[in-house]
């Protein structure tokens, strides 16, 4: 019966442990929420600043999110190991055309298993109404796959063979002066007609992609039957790209030959850090993050200075510095949780209302998550400044009111 009783003995004052830490959290808890929704009035200004923060860098961050998408779409679509590109190309959208019959002494090499060709290049675009604007045009074999467009919902690639026939985007038809599939219009004084609408591909410099086959592209752009903008090489299974680079780059001149990844990693250098775009929206999600920083650190700090008596009191009868930190942490925990819940709200309501804008706000899994850790960062070193005042509390002050 003793050793019985010896042995349960660590077990119940291992339960007796935890219900008493449980019990302190719970009061922890209470008197957090208590102080939080006291004042109703300093709440609302720590929420404000919450939800201004993470809308901010939300827009700021899907905006980035959105561009980034936009200048590497080609680069999803496309199936390629080396791109051949006129020397000192900076981006996809930055085209002009190669010297000429690339593709056939691309397949010479050894080891390249296919060469498929693209004419990119400006033009313009003349509206049934009247009226003109600047257009991309993008011209690909159609048959074999080179660069075809995507997200068709009228129409399809195929019917890009028929005579005069392109592909544009339905986001841009406002622009372009078009209503409906089968229209005409004239590229570079050249009719035209819309055989093939997509849905989604849109330009990150605002002018609108018109797609065709190669050899219409090459006809409308002014350039000869051999030229190209781009050549997108494919490598043999089990050929080495680096010595097939190499191999390309010694029997064409006046060229540069990029892996795919580095071709895509100098177009998003270009239009997000050269050109300063991306830079901007990062110093923009920055500035959120430092405005809701101060509002919320201000807040907690008004309030913390309001409950000083208080503290001081629970600092009187025994409360541990530690004790009091962690109710000024849950309380800030808990203005995060709700800051970010309502700023998510009206950020996915800006996702959703941009979503057929020229510009669309992006919101992914991982920016949600992103956001939330940022929110929680922000109102802990908010927190920090209520604490420090927290911390030189006299408990004695209380005897003396």
């Amino acid at each position: 019966m003793t050793a019985d009783t010896h042995a349960r003995t660590p077990s119940h004052q291992g339960k007796s442990r935890a219900a008493t830490f449980s019990q302190t959290i719970r009061g922890i808890a209470k008197l957090a929420y208590r102080n939080l929704f006291h004042d109703r009035m300093s709440l609302t200004v720590t929420l404000v600043g919450i939800i201004f923060s993470v809308v901010l860098v939300a827009v700021q961050l899907g905006l980035y999110l959105s561009s980034e998408k936009m200048i590497t779409t080609f680069f999803q679509q496309s199936r390629a190991d080396l791109w051949i590109v006129p020397y000192g190309t900076k981006s996809f959208d930055d085209p002009s055309f190669l010297a000429g019959r690339e593709k056939q002494a691309a397949l010479s090499i050894a080891g390249v298993e296919n060469v498929e060709e693209l004419a990119v290049g400006f033009a313009s675009w003349k509206k049934p109404s009247g009226g003109s604007t600047a257009v991309l045009m993008i011209g690909s074999s159609i048959a074999n796959g080179g660069l075809r467009p995507w997200n068709i919902v009228e129409g399809s690639a195929e019917a890009l063979t028929g005579p005069a026939a392109v592909a544009i985007d339905r986001s841009y038809f406002g622009e372009l002066g078009i209503v409906r599939l089968g229209e005409h219009a004239e590229v570079n004084a050249k009719k035209v007609m819309i055989s093939t609408v997509t849905d989604g591909i849109r330009s990150f410099t605002t002018l609108p992609y018109v797609f065709t086959t190669l050899q219409r592209a090459r006809s409308m752009l002014d350039a000869s039957p051999e030229q190209s903008s781009y050549a997108l090489v494919r490598v043999k299974a089990g050929a080495d790209i680096a010595t097939v680079r190499q191999s390309l780059a010694v029997r064409l001149k006046d060229v540069e030959i990029l892996t795919h990844a580095e071709f895509r990693s100098r177009s998003l250098d270009y239009w997000l850090f050269q050109t300063g775009a991306g830079g901007a929206l990062i110093a923009g999600a920055v500035l959120g993050i430092i405005v809701g920083i101060v509002i919320v650190a201000q807040t907690l700090y008004a309030s913390t200075k309001d409950h000083l008596n208080e503290f001081a009191t629970l600092r009187a009868l025994g409360a541990s510095a530690g004790y009091i930190h962690k109710v000024i942490l849950i309380q800030a925990l808990l203005s995060a949780v709700l800051g970010y819940a309502l700023g998510m709200v009206l950020s996915l309501g800006i996702t959703w209302a941009s979503q057929h804008s020229s510009l669309q706000v992006l919101m992914t899994p991982g920016l949600a998550a992103v956001l939330f850790c940022l929110t929680v960062g922000m109102c802990v070193m908010s927190a920090m400044s209520a604490i420090l005042k927290v911390t030189r509390i006299d408990p004695a002050a209380v005897f003396s009111r």
